[in-house]
Protein backbone atom coordinates (compact mmCIF):
# COMPACT_ATOMS: atom_id res chain seq x y z
CA UNK A 1 0.00 0.00 0.00
CA UNK A 2 2.90 2.24 0.22
CA UNK A 3 1.74 4.86 -2.10
CA UNK A 4 5.41 6.14 -4.25
CA UNK A 5 6.73 9.74 -4.09
CA UNK A 6 5.27 12.27 -6.13
CA UNK A 7 2.25 10.06 -6.80
CA UNK A 8 -0.72 11.92 -5.07
CA UNK A 9 -1.53 15.45 -6.01
CA UNK A 10 -1.53 18.21 -4.22
CA UNK A 11 -4.34 19.25 -1.79
CA UNK A 12 -4.60 15.67 -0.99
CA UNK A 13 -0.77 14.95 0.51
CA UNK A 14 -1.12 17.90 2.58
CA UNK A 15 -4.66 16.54 3.63
CA UNK A 16 -3.19 13.29 4.74
CA UNK A 17 0.00 14.64 6.84
CA UNK A 18 -2.66 17.56 8.83
CA UNK A 19 -4.91 14.38 9.33
CA UNK A 20 -2.19 12.19 10.54
CA UNK A 21 0.00 14.54 12.79
CA UNK A 22 -2.58 14.21 15.99
CA UNK A 23 -2.25 10.77 16.36
CA UNK A 24 1.40 10.77 16.02
CA UNK A 25 1.74 13.58 18.95
CA UNK A 26 -0.24 11.33 21.21
CA UNK A 27 1.45 8.25 19.98
CA UNK A 28 4.61 9.78 21.06
CA UNK A 29 3.31 11.07 24.38
CA UNK A 30 1.98 7.66 24.68
CA UNK A 31 5.12 6.34 23.96
CA UNK A 32 7.26 8.37 26.33
CA UNK A 33 5.44 7.69 29.28
CA UNK A 34 5.01 3.91 28.68
CA UNK A 35 9.16 4.09 28.54
CA UNK A 36 9.33 6.03 31.77
CA UNK A 37 6.95 3.84 33.86
CA UNK A 38 8.60 0.43 32.71
CA UNK A 39 11.55 0.21 30.62
CA UNK A 40 10.76 -3.47 30.34
CA UNK A 41 8.69 -2.88 27.62
CA UNK A 42 11.23 -1.73 25.30
CA UNK A 43 12.70 -4.85 23.99
CA UNK A 44 9.14 -5.26 22.83
CA UNK A 45 8.51 -2.40 21.17
CA UNK A 46 11.88 -3.19 19.18
CA UNK A 47 9.86 -6.31 18.29
CA UNK A 48 7.15 -5.19 17.20
CA UNK A 49 8.64 -1.88 14.97
CA UNK A 50 11.31 -4.65 13.29
CA UNK A 51 8.41 -7.12 12.78
CA UNK A 52 6.21 -3.35 10.89
CA UNK A 53 9.44 -3.37 8.59
CA UNK A 54 10.69 -6.65 7.83
CA UNK A 55 6.88 -7.12 6.58
CA UNK A 56 5.85 -4.45 4.83
CA UNK A 57 9.37 -4.62 3.47
CA UNK A 58 8.29 -7.63 1.40
CA UNK A 59 6.17 -5.98 -1.73
CA UNK A 60 4.62 -7.31 -4.63
CA UNK A 61 3.15 -5.63 -7.34
CA UNK A 62 -0.21 -4.23 -7.57
CA UNK A 63 -1.90 -0.86 -8.54
CA UNK A 64 0.05 1.57 -10.60
CA UNK A 65 1.72 4.18 -7.84
CA UNK A 66 1.26 1.78 -5.13
CA UNK A 67 2.20 -1.93 -3.70
CA UNK A 68 0.91 -5.16 -2.14
CA UNK A 69 2.34 -6.83 0.91
CA UNK A 70 1.62 -7.84 4.59
CA UNK A 71 1.78 -4.31 7.27
CA UNK A 72 2.67 -6.00 10.68
CA UNK A 73 1.31 -2.83 12.56
CA UNK A 74 -1.80 -5.77 14.30
CA UNK A 75 0.94 -6.84 16.45
CA UNK A 76 2.25 -3.40 18.04
CA UNK A 77 -1.18 -2.35 18.09
CA UNK A 78 -2.53 -5.52 20.39
CA UNK A 79 0.40 -4.84 22.29
CA UNK A 80 0.41 -1.12 22.90
CA UNK A 81 -2.73 0.77 21.46
CA UNK A 82 -3.26 2.52 18.08
CA UNK A 83 -1.15 5.22 19.14
CA UNK A 84 2.15 3.58 19.97
CA UNK A 85 1.55 1.89 16.69
CA UNK A 86 1.15 4.66 14.44
CA UNK A 87 4.65 6.09 16.20
CA UNK A 88 6.17 2.56 15.08
CA UNK A 89 4.82 2.82 11.48
CA UNK A 90 5.91 6.18 11.25
CA UNK A 91 9.25 4.88 11.80
CA UNK A 92 9.51 2.17 9.37
CA UNK A 93 7.92 4.67 6.78
CA UNK A 94 10.30 7.26 6.67
CA UNK A 95 12.93 4.43 7.00
CA UNK A 96 11.51 2.50 3.73
CA UNK A 97 11.48 6.22 1.62
CA UNK A 98 14.85 7.17 2.31
CA UNK A 99 16.54 4.06 1.94
CA UNK A 100 14.49 1.39 0.20
CA UNK A 101 12.39 3.80 -2.55
CA UNK A 102 9.64 2.28 -0.94
CA UNK A 103 6.96 5.00 -0.58
CA UNK A 104 7.93 8.36 -0.44
CA UNK A 105 8.43 11.92 1.70
CA UNK A 106 5.61 13.67 -0.27
CA UNK A 107 3.07 10.88 0.43
CA UNK A 108 4.31 10.01 4.12
CA UNK A 109 1.24 11.45 5.60
CA UNK A 110 -1.19 9.48 3.35
CA UNK A 111 1.21 5.61 4.18
CA UNK A 112 1.22 6.85 7.78
CA UNK A 113 -2.90 6.98 8.03
CA UNK A 114 -3.61 4.20 6.34
CA UNK A 115 -1.10 1.92 7.57
CA UNK A 116 0.23 3.52 10.70
CA UNK A 117 -3.09 4.78 11.90
CA UNK A 118 -6.62 2.91 10.34
CA UNK A 119 -5.31 -0.75 10.68
CA UNK A 120 -3.84 -0.52 13.96
CA UNK A 121 -7.27 1.51 15.64
CA UNK A 122 -9.38 -1.40 13.47
CA UNK A 123 -6.53 -4.16 14.58
CA UNK A 124 -7.31 -2.71 18.46
CA UNK A 125 -10.89 -2.74 18.15
CA UNK A 126 -11.18 -6.25 17.51
CA UNK A 127 -8.81 -7.31 19.90
CA UNK A 128 -10.69 -5.70 22.77
CA UNK A 129 -14.04 -6.85 21.09
CA UNK A 130 -12.68 -10.66 20.82
CA UNK A 131 -11.40 -10.36 24.60
CA UNK A 132 -14.61 -9.15 25.54
CA UNK A 133 -16.55 -11.55 24.08
CA UNK A 134 -14.61 -14.25 25.22
CA UNK A 135 -13.30 -15.57 22.18
CA UNK A 136 -10.34 -17.70 21.80
CA UNK A 137 -7.31 -15.00 22.28
CA UNK A 138 -5.00 -16.22 19.60
CA UNK A 139 -8.58 -17.05 16.95
CA UNK A 140 -9.28 -13.12 18.38
CA UNK A 141 -5.53 -12.02 17.41
CA UNK A 142 -5.86 -13.87 14.06
CA UNK A 143 -8.79 -12.12 13.18
CA UNK A 144 -7.51 -8.34 14.07
CA UNK A 145 -4.23 -8.83 12.31
CA UNK A 146 -6.51 -10.12 9.61
CA UNK A 147 -8.63 -7.41 8.75
CA UNK A 148 -6.38 -4.79 9.96
CA UNK A 149 -4.18 -5.74 6.78
CA UNK A 150 -7.06 -6.06 4.79
CA UNK A 151 -8.85 -2.60 6.05
CA UNK A 152 -5.42 -0.90 5.48
CA UNK A 153 -5.67 -1.25 1.83
CA UNK A 154 -9.60 -0.28 1.51
CA UNK A 155 -8.13 3.02 2.98
CA UNK A 156 -5.46 3.29 0.56
CA UNK A 157 -7.97 2.20 -2.15
CA UNK A 158 -10.19 5.34 -1.03
CA UNK A 159 -7.27 7.66 -0.98
CA UNK A 160 -6.23 6.92 -4.64
CA UNK A 161 -10.33 7.24 -5.59
CA UNK A 162 -10.14 10.58 -3.85
CA UNK A 163 -6.69 11.55 -5.90
CA UNK A 164 -7.89 9.72 -8.82
CA UNK A 165 -11.47 9.64 -8.98
CA UNK A 166 -11.36 9.83 -13.21
CA UNK A 167 -14.49 10.09 -15.34
CA UNK A 168 -16.59 7.25 -13.58
CA UNK A 169 -16.14 8.86 -9.98
CA UNK A 170 -15.13 8.15 -6.76
CA UNK A 171 -17.04 4.76 -5.92
CA UNK A 172 -16.12 3.49 -9.32
CA UNK A 173 -12.50 4.43 -8.93
CA UNK A 174 -12.76 3.00 -5.38
CA UNK A 175 -13.92 -0.45 -6.40
CA UNK A 176 -11.33 -0.79 -9.59
CA UNK A 177 -8.61 -0.25 -6.92
CA UNK A 178 -9.74 -2.46 -3.91
CA UNK A 179 -10.29 -5.60 -6.42
CA UNK A 180 -6.67 -5.48 -7.90
CA UNK A 181 -5.52 -5.47 -4.05
CA UNK A 182 -7.72 -7.84 -2.94
CA UNK A 183 -6.20 -10.44 -5.79
CA UNK A 184 -2.95 -10.49 -3.15
CA UNK A 185 -3.81 -9.19 -0.25
CA UNK A 186 -6.67 -11.30 0.83
CA UNK A 187 -4.15 -13.83 0.94
CA UNK A 188 -1.25 -11.91 2.22
CA UNK A 189 -3.61 -11.33 5.21
CA UNK A 190 -4.32 -14.74 5.95
CA UNK A 191 -0.82 -15.79 6.32
CA UNK A 192 0.13 -12.39 8.39
CA UNK A 193 -3.09 -13.04 10.97
CA UNK A 194 -1.75 -16.81 11.32
CA UNK A 195 2.08 -15.75 11.40
CA UNK A 196 1.07 -12.57 14.05
CA UNK A 197 -1.23 -15.02 16.16
CA UNK A 198 1.92 -17.26 16.17
CA UNK A 199 4.45 -14.85 17.79
CA UNK A 200 1.82 -13.93 20.39
CA UNK A 201 1.46 -17.34 21.31
CA UNK A 202 5.23 -17.09 21.47
CA UNK A 203 5.34 -14.07 23.44
CA UNK A 204 2.89 -15.58 25.91
CA UNK A 205 4.93 -18.61 26.51
CA UNK A 206 8.16 -16.81 26.70
CA UNK A 207 7.76 -13.16 28.55
CA UNK A 208 4.14 -13.31 30.37
CA UNK A 209 5.09 -11.05 32.65
CA UNK A 210 4.69 -8.11 30.52
CA UNK A 211 1.82 -8.93 28.92
CA UNK A 212 -0.13 -8.62 32.53
CA UNK A 213 1.64 -5.11 32.65
CA UNK A 214 0.36 -4.09 29.62
CA UNK A 215 -2.86 -5.07 31.26
CA UNK A 216 -3.55 -7.15 28.06
CA UNK A 217 -3.82 -10.75 29.64
CA UNK A 218 -4.56 -11.59 33.37
CA UNK A 219 -2.55 -14.30 34.97
CA UNK A 220 -5.57 -16.66 35.24
CA UNK A 221 -5.87 -16.52 31.27
CA UNK A 222 -1.77 -16.82 30.77
CA UNK A 223 -2.28 -19.44 32.92
CA UNK A 224 -5.07 -21.30 30.99
CA UNK A 225 -3.16 -20.83 27.67
CA UNK A 226 -0.02 -22.09 28.83
CA UNK A 227 -1.43 -25.48 30.03
CA UNK A 228 -3.86 -25.82 26.67
CA UNK A 229 0.06 -25.33 24.86
CA UNK A 230 1.60 -27.62 26.98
Amino acid sequence: MHIMEGFLPSPWWEIWFAVSIPFILIGLYQMNRLVKENRETLPLLAVAGAFVFVLSSLKLPSVTGSCSHPTGTGLGAILFGPFIASVLGLIVLIYQALFLAHGGLTTLGANVFSMGIAGPVVAYLIYKAGTKAGINTYVTVFLAAALADLFTYVVTSVQLALAFPGEAGFFTAFQAFAAIFAVTQVPLAIVEGAVIALVFKYIVQLKPEILTKLNLLSEKTIRTLQEAAA
